[in-house]
């Protein structure tokens, strides 16, 4: 299993979609950013080490939104033997900074409605349903 960290970037009523490059796996898929957890590690470090990478941003994570396992069942064998990845989600209201694309073929501010519709990596859909259910309780998922 491989442990991941994403960041849900909020700003205003919108979130931060990221769309994969069409020369990696799952091309051009929207997600989170964020990424694996190397060794040594807490979920938060790995986070704010990914968004200096991915965007050049300077992030503190707020609490967790929700930490589950998605399963890939097209994953390679060789790098998740049984294409299991355990996905904590962090809010991110405070960052400095305005975000770089370093990493995606784009990124883009969009509401949880409208990622909702957008062809999103599948391991993301339950934050995103999450994201929804709180907008339409509370009227803002922040």
């Amino acid at each position: 299993m491989k442990y991941v960290a994403v960041g849900v970037l909020l700003r205003g009523e919108s979130v931060l979609a990221c769309q994969r490059k069409k020369t990696v796996r799952y091309p051009l898929k929207w997600e989170f950013p964020g990424g694996k957890i190397e060794e040594g590690e807490t979920p938060r470090q790995a986070l704010i080490r990914e968004l200096r990478e991915e965007l050049n941003l300077d992030a503190r994570p707020d609490g967790i939104l929700l930490s589950h396992e998605w399963t890939y069942p097209e994953s390679d064998p060789d790098t998740t033997p049984d294409g299991t990845f355990h996905v904590t989600y962090f809010l991110v209201r405070h960052y400095s900074g305005h975000p770089v694309n370093r990493t995606f073929q784009e990124i883009r501010w969009v509401t949880p409605e409208e990622l909702q519709k957008m062809d999103v990596l599948a391991g993301n859909h339950a934050a995103i349903d999450l994201l929804v259910r709180r907008v339409r309780e509370d009227g803002t998922p922040f």
